[in-house]
């Protein structure tokens, strides 16, 4: 796993240096939309801390901030009424995962059929 890099757009963000349009804000967890949304709803759910990926965060996070990063997503969710309709969420890790920040991130889609998630294997 790479080191963390505190210059990564998303460290940029939390720490104000750059805007962003948030949709909610706790503690351990913001969540703002995409700048460049692949669906009618595409936030972006990001724990506060410096974890690269799934794993990292899912291995090194405490308690209160995984709680608190999925609650917060599932609260976003129900705020904008897609529990029923559907919705997608995302985490690319790593080269084959193609992240391309490397700061662990949730994209949370929705507002329209998504298709399927991959090509069907020959």
């Amino acid at each position: 796993m790479p080191d963390y890099d505190d210059q990564n757009i998303f460290a940029r963000i939390l720490r104000g240096e750059i805007p962003n349009d948030t949709v909610a804000e706790t503690d351990h967890t913001l969540a703002f939309n995409d700048i460049t949304p692949q669906a009618p709803l595409h936030v972006l759910v990001i724990p506060k801390g410096a974890y690269v990926d799934y794993a990292d965060f899912h291995m090194n996070a405490s308690d209160a901030e995984i709680a608190d990063f999925h609650r917060t997503a599932a609260d976003i969710c129900a705020d904008h009424g897609i529990t029923d309709t559907g919705f997608r969420t995302i985490s690319n890790a790593g080269d084959h995962g193609v992240q391309e920040v490397p700061h662990f991130h949730l994209h949370l889609l929705a507002g329209r059929p998504l298709g399927r998630m991959l090509a069907k294997a020959d």
